[in-house]
């Protein structure tokens, strides 16, 4: 739990305990890089503003030596901060105020999907190798790696997961809210308080990163709907 205000920060760390995690508190970014290079965390909760060096960065150096799902914090909502933060490795994000109660959901549902995908990865090297070709996009699951024309296309944990929802089903129109179940792990039952709490934000904000990376046409906005991924760019 990297976050300056010790109040919050001495709140969220009683919550997740409670919950049965174990969990430790710094209060600013550079004792955040220390803590993640003495210990292998599950996941990081991560303040944007912080002393010293400020979430974006944090993210960046921890991401650097090993990838660890972050939930990024913010108490500004405006979307160039939410596109920079998963360009550098954020694999969600919550915006202040928020309630303990989804945060400790974000964070169950964050840590679910880095077990669901590293079982698929388990299970796809084991058996049949399972790839994905649309197009010219070229997407190697065990391996998670990407190619578009040829040339590999690095991509953040969420953007692959994002990416092969979209992939798996080219063409097809692939709702937010089956998206939040798919890729973030949400329950059936709480995806439409999610969306309607902003949660849908998040969706939009990792299609946008995909675009910049493979090409804006590739995917398409279905209005009212979601998203699909077109076969042809």
């Amino acid at each position: 739990m990297v976050e300056d205000d010790r109040a919050i920060a001495d709140a969220i760390v009683r919550r997740l305990a409670s919950e049965g995690y174990a969990v430790d508190a710094v209060y600013d970014g550079l004792a955040a890089v220390e803590a993640a290079e003495r210990t292998r965390y599950d996941a990081v909760v991560l303040d944007l503003m912080l002393p010293g060096l400020d979430g974006l960065e944090v993210c960046r150096r921890i991401q650097a030596r090993a990838p660890i799902p972050v939930l990024m914090l913010t108490a500004r909502a405006e979307e160039t901060d939410r596109i920079i933060g998963l360009a550098v490795g954020a694999d969600d994000y919550l915006t202040k105020p928020f309630s303990p109660r989804e945060l400790v959901a974000r964070v169950a549902a964050l840590l679910r999907r880095v077990d669901r995908a590293a079982e698929l990865a388990r299970t796809a090297t084991e058996g049949a190798r399972q790839v994905l070709d649309v197009g010219d996009v070229h997407v190697d699951v065990a391996a998670r790696r990407v190619r578009v024309s040829g040339t590999e296309v690095h991509l953040t944990r969420t953007e692959f997961d994002l990416l092969t929802a979209l992939a798996g089903r080219p063409g097809e129109a692939v709702s937010r809210e089956r998206l939040l179940e798919e890729v973030w792990d949400w329950s059936t039952g709480s995806v439409a308080a999610a969306v309607t709490g902003g949660a849908g934000r998040a969706v939009d904000s990792h299609v946008k990163a995909l675009r910049r990376k493979l090409g804006a046409d590739r995917i398409r906005t279905v209005h009212g709907v979601g998203y699909s991924f077109e076969a042809e760019s």
